[in-house]
């Protein structure tokens, strides 16, 4: 097959993902490259009625992708750093994460709501949100609400809740700013592994030149030691994305901080570390904070969940 200068580029078929596909084509252009954008349907996208835990917990967004990376059919494939699972294929590897994005969790809605003090209906899919809403929020009553962004509005403002608990790059890459009650800090709602940021994955046998590309115009390389970090940690835990984990690694000063751990699907039981490492250390940053976290009580709560899912 002829050489082409064309790099072909996977991705979800909603708003939301195409946003993030033109995006990266965005980042690609000043290098000379053209790109095909190349909408894919995921198991996650055509199952709507049953919660992501009992889908199943891997590849849920990601598989069907991952497929025509196997294939050849696409270069690369985009997607939400928090979709991927901590296993990925043997013959692919992640090759650049964009710059990251606010990753905290937001509160949206169509009209004022106090998440503090109403008694409110809150949508989402997330395990981890459900738990931490019940741990923080216990006054408020977790929907299952699933869907693309737009529809999950369309949800809210039909009765179905009276706000969404959404990751705040959605929201604002979509253009909802106007509708953000509420910004939920960090430090107590760490958010999801990888939340804020778009990975770009693609076959270990990718050409060279094209694996060049996407790493000199795309990949942010501070982002990119934060994941690896929060990353290393969710492999450890074989954690998938149904598991309640969260994990939210940041630089300070010439080192990383990684702040993760697991939550009970109840809320009532929250195993949180906190620990810091050199830039050069964040694989075993990530196993550290892991073992740690199934050795003061994870790992009991881990065998719960699976139990319970």
């Amino acid at each position: 097959m002829p050489y082409t200068k064309t790099i072909r580029i996977g991705t979800r078929g909603s708003k939301l993902a195409l946003w993030q596909a033109e995006y990266v084509a965005s980042l690609i252009k000043p290098s000379g490259y053209t790109t095909e954008i190349v909408p894919i349907e995921t198991r996650g996208d055509k199952i709507l009625d049953v919660s992501i835990a009992k889908i199943g917990s891997k590849g849920v967004f990601t598989e069907e992708i991952e497929a025509k990376l196997l294939d050849g059919s696409i270069d690369i494939a985009v997607h939400s750093a928090k979709d991927l699972s901590s296993d990925i294929p043997e013959e692919l590897e992640l090759v650049a994460f964009t710059e990251r994005e606010l990753v905290n969790d937001v509160v949206i809605s169509d009209r004022q709501v106090n998440i503090t003090s109403d008694k409110l209906k809150i949508g989402t899919s997330s395990t981890r949100r459900v738990a931490f809403l019940k741990h923080f929020y216990p006054n408020a009553e977790a929907v299952s609400i699933r869907g693309n962004l737009q529809t999950r509005i369309s949800k809210m403002k039909a009765g179905e809740c009276d706000a969404l608990l959404l990751a705040y790059a959605g929201v604002h890459r979509m253009g909802y700013d106007n509708m953000i009650v509420d910004k939920i800090e960090t430090s107590y709602f760490v958010p999801a592994v990888g939340q804020g940021t778009i990975a770009i994955e693609c076959h270990k046998k990718l050409d060279f030149k094209k694996k060049e590309i996407i790493a000199n115009w795309v990949n942010h390389p501070a982002t990119e030691v934060c994941l690896h970090a929060e990353r290393s940690f969710l492999k450890t835990l074989h954690g998938g994305c149904s598991i309640p984990a969260f994990g939210y690694a940041h630089i300070e000063g010439d080192s990383i901080s990684l702040k993760a751990g697991i939550i009970s699907l109840d809320g009532q039981r929250v195993i949180k570390v906190k620990r810091s490492s050199s830039f050069e250390n964040v694989k075993e940053l990530g196993e550290m904070v892991a073992n740690e976290v199934l050795n003061i009580g994870g790992e009991q709560i881990l065998k719960e969940i699976r139990q319970q899912l």
